[in-house]
């Protein structure tokens, strides 16, 4: 069985042993994958929400606008709204597994992705963090209750989230250690891309300018060769 069957069949298995909890999979996200494939990386009070029918008229989605408060990664805006998949129109009511319900009034950090609808959270609720204040003032940055089961795919098997509460000021400089990791990584490949387009260059280079030593050089192969199998 590969790993990828093996992650299905455990999922599968624990959605059955739990017939009265609904639970949606998804691929587990590292914390640099996160980082890397992120829009932009916001930190928010949520100010106000509206949800709609979206332009087919079959679902609902909820538009969270945030007044933002600090950006980890993008440029700078006062504030974005975020589309998410449910939320109640009249009395009708839709909801989505594994997607994160923002509230007014609270702040969170989120991950964005671009979507037709507009930016949207980058890996469902894996993309969307709760910024409490506790006590002593400080902001605790702490991932968001999730029923999805995570599923690594390496290993075949069901994870439990790998994200504990950590300071702002703490998640900020792990943020800013992928972005920097990740900008090193690119400097790097650049620089061995180019080096080896130098280098094929250069040979190129030495077989024009001496092209026809090296077709003299070809040709006297070939007729010593020619003498050899003669004789």
């Amino acid at each position: 069985m590969t790993p990828n069957n093996r992650a299905l069949a455990l999922a599968a298995a624990l959605l059955l042993s739990a017939p009265a909890t609904y639970a949606s999979m998804a691929i587990a996200a590292t914390f640099e994958q996160k980082v890397e494939n992120a829009a932009s990386i916001v930190l928010g009070k949520c100010v106000r929400q509206e949800s709609r029918f979206d332009p087919s008229g079959r679902w609902i989605v909820t538009y969270s606008t945030f007044q933002i408060e600090k950006t980890l990664k993008g440029g700078p805006l006062p504030e974005v709204t975020v589309v998410t998949p449910g939320g109640a129109v009249g009395k009708i009511h839709q909801d989505t597994v594994g997607i994160p319900a923002f509230r007014e009034g609270a702040e969170n950090v989120i991950f964005t992705k671009d979507s037709k609808l507009g930016p949207t959270v980058l890996y469902f609720d894996q993309g969307a963090y709760d910024v409490i204040t506790d006590d002593r003032g400080e902001k605790i940055v702490s991932p968001v209750l999730s029923n999805l089961v995570r599923v690594d795919t390496q290993r075949g098997m069901a994870i439990a989230p790998n994200d504990s509460p950590i300071p702002l000021p703490q998640f900020e400089r792990q943020v800013n250690d992928a972005i920097r990791n990740q900008r090193d990584q690119k400097i790097r490949m650049e620089t061995i891309a180019a080096e080896r387009l130098r280098r094929e260059a250069s040979l190129w280079f030495v077989v024009k300018q001496n092209k026809w030593i090296i077709i003299l050089a070809l040709a006297g192969i070939a007729f010593a060769t020619w003498r050899l199998v003669r004789h």
